[in-house]
């Protein structure tokens, strides 16, 4: 019996997604290929700006109300003049909303930047935009493509997780912005596939466990395992000692662990495994690895695993796909995968994919079981 849920509105999204990648070609069509070629090549200025803005919380000042530049550069201690040029170039590209002259406040982009935006994406604009993920993309790309080597790691000497370990400022940064990536996928993943057929999720490389979280609101039957390493694991449980819902709380358990070494062993056919986009960080070699030590903990139990990646084209990928997947050349040895490239890791680890579930998201469960 097929796991997928809201078959009817999963269609929906994907012509409306398709759609969506035809209109932002548009421009690539309507607009003189000099001219395209000068906006590509200078589309960093938009995203400094942007990561500007964040940084000085502009979003968070304004809230509710419309206020003048020289009252925005008091509250966040900057030039009055150099304030109203950086606002009137993000509110131009639609970041942001000049009023009035020389007076600004949110619009429908702009308030997803405030910190008390429940789905807000700040900590993903400073994350990407920081020196750490920048100084690669502007020293290292051409030594990267020229020699397949992972460019931050010819940047800052070290792997990213090995980076983030010894860096906890900057891990707990990244920790944030990959929390905000639900404002970006939603929760299709808890909506539109069927966790109710299970009794327990088991949450490798989960971070804080929030997309736990969101399943286990929607499935009271269900319990949870988190487990991530040592450092993620302290944060979790401190991350959520402040939460009123004790309830909910009392059936998300967390383990610290090394998912290359092992994890948790599944008991039964109520079991399943939840990894979300975490084999798109691993080169084949890593993938393998953990898959197989996933084969191994769920071999003779029936237990399932899900794989909650995003899937590319086999051609033409759009826009969005192949800049993921050159964030993932940029920082790990890892890559987005076709479903061909999927299967076939599936099968070098004994595992056989049962189902591809679609989700109303760039991402899609893959179903997984130990070949018999």
């Amino acid at each position: 019996m097929s796991l997928q849920k809201n078959a009817g509105a999963v269609r929906r999204f994907s012509r409306l997604m398709k759609f969506a990648g035809w209109f932002q070609n548009l421009p690539h069509k309507l607009t003189p290929p000099p001219f395209r070629l000068m906006q590509i090549g200078s589309a960093f200025w938009q995203s400094r700006a942007l990561y500007a803005a964040a940084r000085f919380d502009i979003a968070t000042v304004l809230g509710d109300q419309q206020l003048s530049t020289d009252e925005i550069a008091v509250r966040v201690s900057a030039q009055p003049d150099a304030t109203h040029r950086l606002l009137r170039m993000l509110a131009a590209v639609g970041v942001f909303e000049e009023v009035s002259p020389c007076v600004f406040g949110n619009n429908g982009l702009s308030d997803y930047l405030r910190r008390d935006h429940s789905k807000n994406v700040r900590a993903m604009i400073l994350m990407h935009n920081s020196e750490e993920m920048s100084r690669p993309w502007y020293e290292q790309l051409e030594n990267g493509v020229r020699n397949g080597e992972v460019p931050f790691r010819l940047t800052h000497g070290q792997d990213l997780f090995g980076y983030m370990d010894s860096h906890p400022e900057f891990d707990a940064l990244f920790s944030r912005a990959m929390d905000s990536v639900e404002a970006l996928a939603g929760d299709s993943f808890a909506r539109d596939f069927d966790w109710g057929r299970f009794e327990r999720v088991i949450d490798v490389g989960g971070s804080k466990g929030s997309k736990s979280i969101a399943i286990l609101k929607r499935h009271p039957n269900l319990q949870a395992l988190v487990v991530d390493r040592a450092q993620v694991i302290r944060e979790a449980e401190q991350y959520w000692l402040g939460c009123d819902d004790r309830a909910l709380l009392a059936r998300v358990s967390f383990q610290a662990g090394d998912l290359f070494e092992s994890v948790p062993a599944a008991t039964s056919d109520k079991d399943i495994y939840l990894l979300s986009a975490v084999l798109h960080s691993f080169d084949d070699d890593g993938c393998v690895k953990i898959l197989r030590n996933l084969a191994r903990a769920c071999a003779g139990t029936g237990a399932r695993i899900a794989v909650m990646e995003l899937v590319m084209a086999d051609s033409q990928a759009d826009l969005a796909s192949a800049s993921f997947d050159m964030q993932m050349f940029m920082g790990t040895r890892g890559r987005e995968r076709t479903l061909d490239e999927w299967r076939n890791l599936f099968d070098n680890c004994g595992l056989a994919m049962e189902e591809a579930v679609n989700l109303q998201s760039f991402a899609r469960i893959l179903v997984l079981r130990p070949r018999q």
